[in-house]
């Protein structure tokens, strides 16, 4: 997404937050957080899967509008579940992405895989959101904000027992690597141009520590590729539009995962 839509997105996101402590204030949010049972681990189950497929449930995106307007989170993310999702990924967005949080909420007594709350999250009340809500990792993306903030975001998170996906999208964020997060996403679309491709991914992994627990973002459409991917050293691959965009997306992630595992 363009950067001024960036801008747009997170302005957006400092109006919600605000109205949503206004329901919840974030001491109820933390009293609520005490008798929840432990998350299951996203690095985890991405480093034993044959895959390393994380299925996205998405609705629409600002860059290519409506994917799926109608598309309901029970039907699908518990059969990404079944057809050997090594974790989800589900937005919560729901001006730019038309999700919910309630898209968590359905699904979380459903299923035992692990699951990324994807959103702007740029407010520690947003962390003890994401974990009341049934989150076992959240997403946290470089671009939106300092390293001093990030840093104590990424703290927050393991504190109360969330993972961290780290998002990047350039060089000049690299210096972000080293704040701890659990996982190292690198984002194959630009920010300013809206363009995607997952060359950037191999171009960038160079540059990054070598123990590093790297997620391929964005752009990723075939078998080939992401086994080219694996054989760089990268551990998981999360896919959104390229099965949302299908009538039945669990059957496409089924059928790429099949390509993938078989020689």
């Amino acid at each position: 997404m363009k950067k001024d839509i960036l801008t747009e997105i997170i302005a957006n996101k400092q109006l919600e937050v605000a109205c949503q402590k206004m329901i919840y204030s974030l001491n109820e949010l933390q009293d609520m957080i005490i008798d929840l049972p432990k998350v299951y681990s996203m690095r985890t189950s991405i480093a034993t899967s044959s895959s390393g497929i994380i299925a996205e449930f998405k609705r629409r995106s600002p860059s290519k509008g409506w994917i799926c307007r109608n598309a309901n989170p029970n039907e699908v993310v518990p059969c990404y579940a079944l057809n050997g999702a090594s974790a989800l990924s589900i937005l919560t967005d729901r001006t730019y992405f038309g999700g919910s949080i309630s898209d968590i909420c359905t699904v979380r007594k459903k299923i035992k895989t692990p699951i990324l709350r994807k959103d702007f999250i740029i407010d520690e009340y947003q962390v003890y959101q994401s974990r009341v809500i049934g989150s076992d990792a959240i997403l946290l993306i470089a671009a939106t904000m300092s390293m001093e903030k990030c840093n104590a975001l990424i703290k927050l998170a393991h504190q109360i027992g969330l993972e961290v996906l780290l998002e990047l999208h350039d060089e000049s964020e690299i210096p972000y690597a080293s704040l701890g997060a659990d996982m190292l996403g690198i984002n194959n679309r630009n920010l300013g141009s809206f363009h995607t491709d997952s060359k950037h991914s191999f171009n960038i992994v160079k540059q990054l520590p070598s123990n590093a627990f790297l997620i391929s973002e964005s752009g990723l459409k075939d078998a080939e590729t992401i086994k080219k991917l694996k054989n760089i050293g990268y551990k998981g691959f999360l896919m959104g539009e390229v099965f949302m965009k299908e009538m039945n997306p669990p059957l496409a992630l089924k059928q790429l995962i099949n390509k993938i595992t078989t020689n």
